[in-house]
């Protein structure tokens, strides 16, 4: 039986339970960017996989308990490089230059750096360094110790995680060439309304130019889905029912048609491809009529409403949540909260969410401030915005001052 006007939280529950689960693939870390790991990576070996310096400068047995010795210069019997390490051992009365990153020669306790460090010429190959009193007193021996960043065998990163550039500098440290993702959700995106006409073309009187497919296209991809333009479809059930008909996916998201007016045929339309419904409506403010269901091909669809700040909202709420279950990501933590900086009138009883701005406070604190006009069909609005405001289903007035819950957008 198919349900109306269920729940934010019931809706993204259920489109997380329907999602596909994620498929491993292994692709070069090179092309690896952005992706979801479905296999942790592991250290293979230690890093630094040596004792290492961390300065320019001299490597001794280092000895604070000796004056005397001290007051000696140092024979200079070598030195070790980043790649290239000195093979011998070095002895008390000896030292060897050493450069930031190189390996530690054996019995050295200590990195002087060069700063505190004279060079003594005693002839055409005899040299002696002369280490300042700085350089013994120094607390720090300026050697990173093996294993410092991590060791071999821990878990550097989860299954789960989306690869960045710095989580992709970690598996390259480890030495992955190659790391196993889940493959990219196929989604394909139809656009639907006699209103509609692709920008740059010349529109009628009666036209606007259609916009909502460009968001949500690179959503999905921002998200980590692949996704596909089936182009904008007049309100014609054959039509519609054509597009859908022809199309490889594991997931058809509509814009537009979503309602129950005369002109809206998406789901008549489908109901020729076997449409079963699973909700038919939310209880949310903007997209109410946002639903889906499953075609007898077994292929999903999410019907999302035709103005684009509705459309997008719902994204955000809804096609993210079945994006990440079928990358493998963990559900996300509760949403973050912070004082607003207006007054906010009692919600009525559906949850609203409210575009607005993440705005800094006379002392610099951030606080949320939602638009004027939180009309559905106004795109002006959602390119300023980089948050929702969360309002419960009946709740009362919120000073300004008062926490409320928010839902970061995902803006680059």
């Amino acid at each position: 039986m198919t349900r109306k006007g269920i729940s934010v939280d019931e809706a993204q529950a259920f489109l997380r339970e329907v999602a596909p689960a994620p498929l491993p693939r292994k692709v070069a870390l090179r092309k690896a960017l952005g992706r979801v790991l479905t296999a942790p990576v592991v250290a293979t070996r230690d890093q630094p996989p040596f004792d290492a310096s961390a300065m320019d400068g001299y490597a001794i047995c280092k000895s604070l308990t000796d004056p005397v010795a001290q007051s000696t210069p140092l024979k200079l019997i070598g030195e070790s490089v980043a790649g290239k390490r000195f093979e011998g051992r070095v002895e008390w009365g000896q030292c060897v230059r050493i450069f930031t990153g190189a390996p530690v020669p054996d019995g050295a306790k200590a990195v002087v750096i060069q700063e505190n460090a004279k060079i003594l010429e005693n002839g055409a190959t005899d040299h002696g360094i002369f280490i300042e009193a700085d350089g013994w007193n120094d607390p720090k021996t300026h050697i990173r110790p093996r294993g410092q960043d991590f060791k071999a065998g821990h878990e550097l990163l989860s299954a789960g995680l989306r690869l960045d550039p710095w989580r992709l500098s970690l598996a390259a440290a480890a030495g992955r060439k190659s790391v196993t993702v889940a493959r990219r959700p196929r989604i394909a995106i139809l656009s639907t309304g006699d209103e509609l006409v692709a920008p740059g073309d010349e529109p009628r009187a009666d036209q606007i130019f259609e916009s909502g497919s460009f968001a949500l296209m690179a959503l999905c991809r921002q998200w980590g889905a692949k996704a596909e333009f089936l182009g904008v479809e007049s309100d014609d059930l054959d039509g519609i029912h054509d597009a859908v008909k022809a199309c490889e996916a594991d997931l058809i998201v509509t814009i537009g048609g979503a309602s129950v007016g005369d002109y809206d045929l998406v789901k008549p339309a489908l109901e020729r491809l076997g449409l079963a419904l699973d909700f038919s409506s939310i209880n949310i403010r903007p997209g109410k009529p946002t639903w889906t269901g499953i075609l007898a091909s077994e292929r999903r669809v999410l019907g999302l409403p035709g103005n684009p700040a509705s459309a997008m909202v719902c994204a955000q709420l809804f096609l993210k949540p079945w994006i990440e279950a079928a990358l493998g990501q963990a559900v996300p933590k509760a949403l973050a909260s912070l004082p607003v900086a207006t007054t906010l009138a009692a919600n009525g009883p559906r949850e609203t969410f409210l575009r607005g701005r993440i705005v800094a406070d006379a002392s610099g604190q951030p606080s949320l401030k939602p638009f004027a006009d939180q009309d559905s069909s106004l795109i002006a609005v959602f390119s300023q915005s980089d948050a929702l405001i969360r309002r419960s289903a009946n709740a009362p007035m919120l000073p300004a001052g008062d926490v409320a819950e928010y839902v970061r957008l995902d803006r680059y």
